[in-house]
């Protein structure tokens, strides 16, 4: 009995800081050797409050998977129909390519997207607080008050993009 207690508490331990639908995540904090904004400073996850976002959480590598999805999303022009946001965090540390070169190719795309909030994660941060995928293209999306409504690690497939766009709309 003391052992399935001990394995049962373990457990649940080890989901505790795992990204959840309908829950807000732990707070985490991108910055300094981990990271940071592209545009200089700290990136937190409280940052994720009064609007409807949108996170790619990407290896370089796999930069093209979900490439489908997010020009549907461009076209769809939710900043135009109300609180809408979208981020882009580069999970760095997947990736064979050197991190000056991946950092300028973000500076450029920040220019491109002012509006896009460019994220370098040095260390895999979010892989290691919230469990997202490593070596993946995650999407994630999380509503006004930081909850998570949605969360795809991998290829979205259409049913996956028409459920992501019910439940941005419903939010915004």
């Amino acid at each position: 009995m003391k052992l399935k207690l001990t394995l049962a508490t373990l457990l649940a331990t080890l989901n505790l800081y795992a990204l959840t639908v309908g829950e807000v995540p732990k707070n985490v904090v991108i910055d300094k050797d981990n990271g940071g904004l592209v545009k200089g400073g700290a990136w937190n996850s409280n940052m994720l409050k009064d609007k409807v976002y949108v996170m790619f959480y990407v290896d370089p590598d796999e930069k093209d998977v979900n490439e489908a999805f997010s020009q549907a999303l461009k076209k769809k022009e939710y900043r135009k129909k109300g609180d809408f946001g979208s981020i882009a965090i580069i999970n760095m540390a997947a990736t064979w390519k050197p991190n000056f070169a991946i950092e300028a190719i973000l500076k450029g795309k920040q220019k491109e997207f002012p509006k896009t909030i460019y994220v370098k994660d040095k260390e895999k941060v979010l892989v290691h607080e919230w469990e997202l995928g490593d070596d993946a293209s995650n999407i994630v999306i999380f509503d006004k008050t930081g909850k998570v409504l949605f969360y795809k690690s991998g290829k979205m497939n259409a049913e996956d993009t028409q459920k992501a766009f019910k439940i941005i709309e419903a939010n915004i």
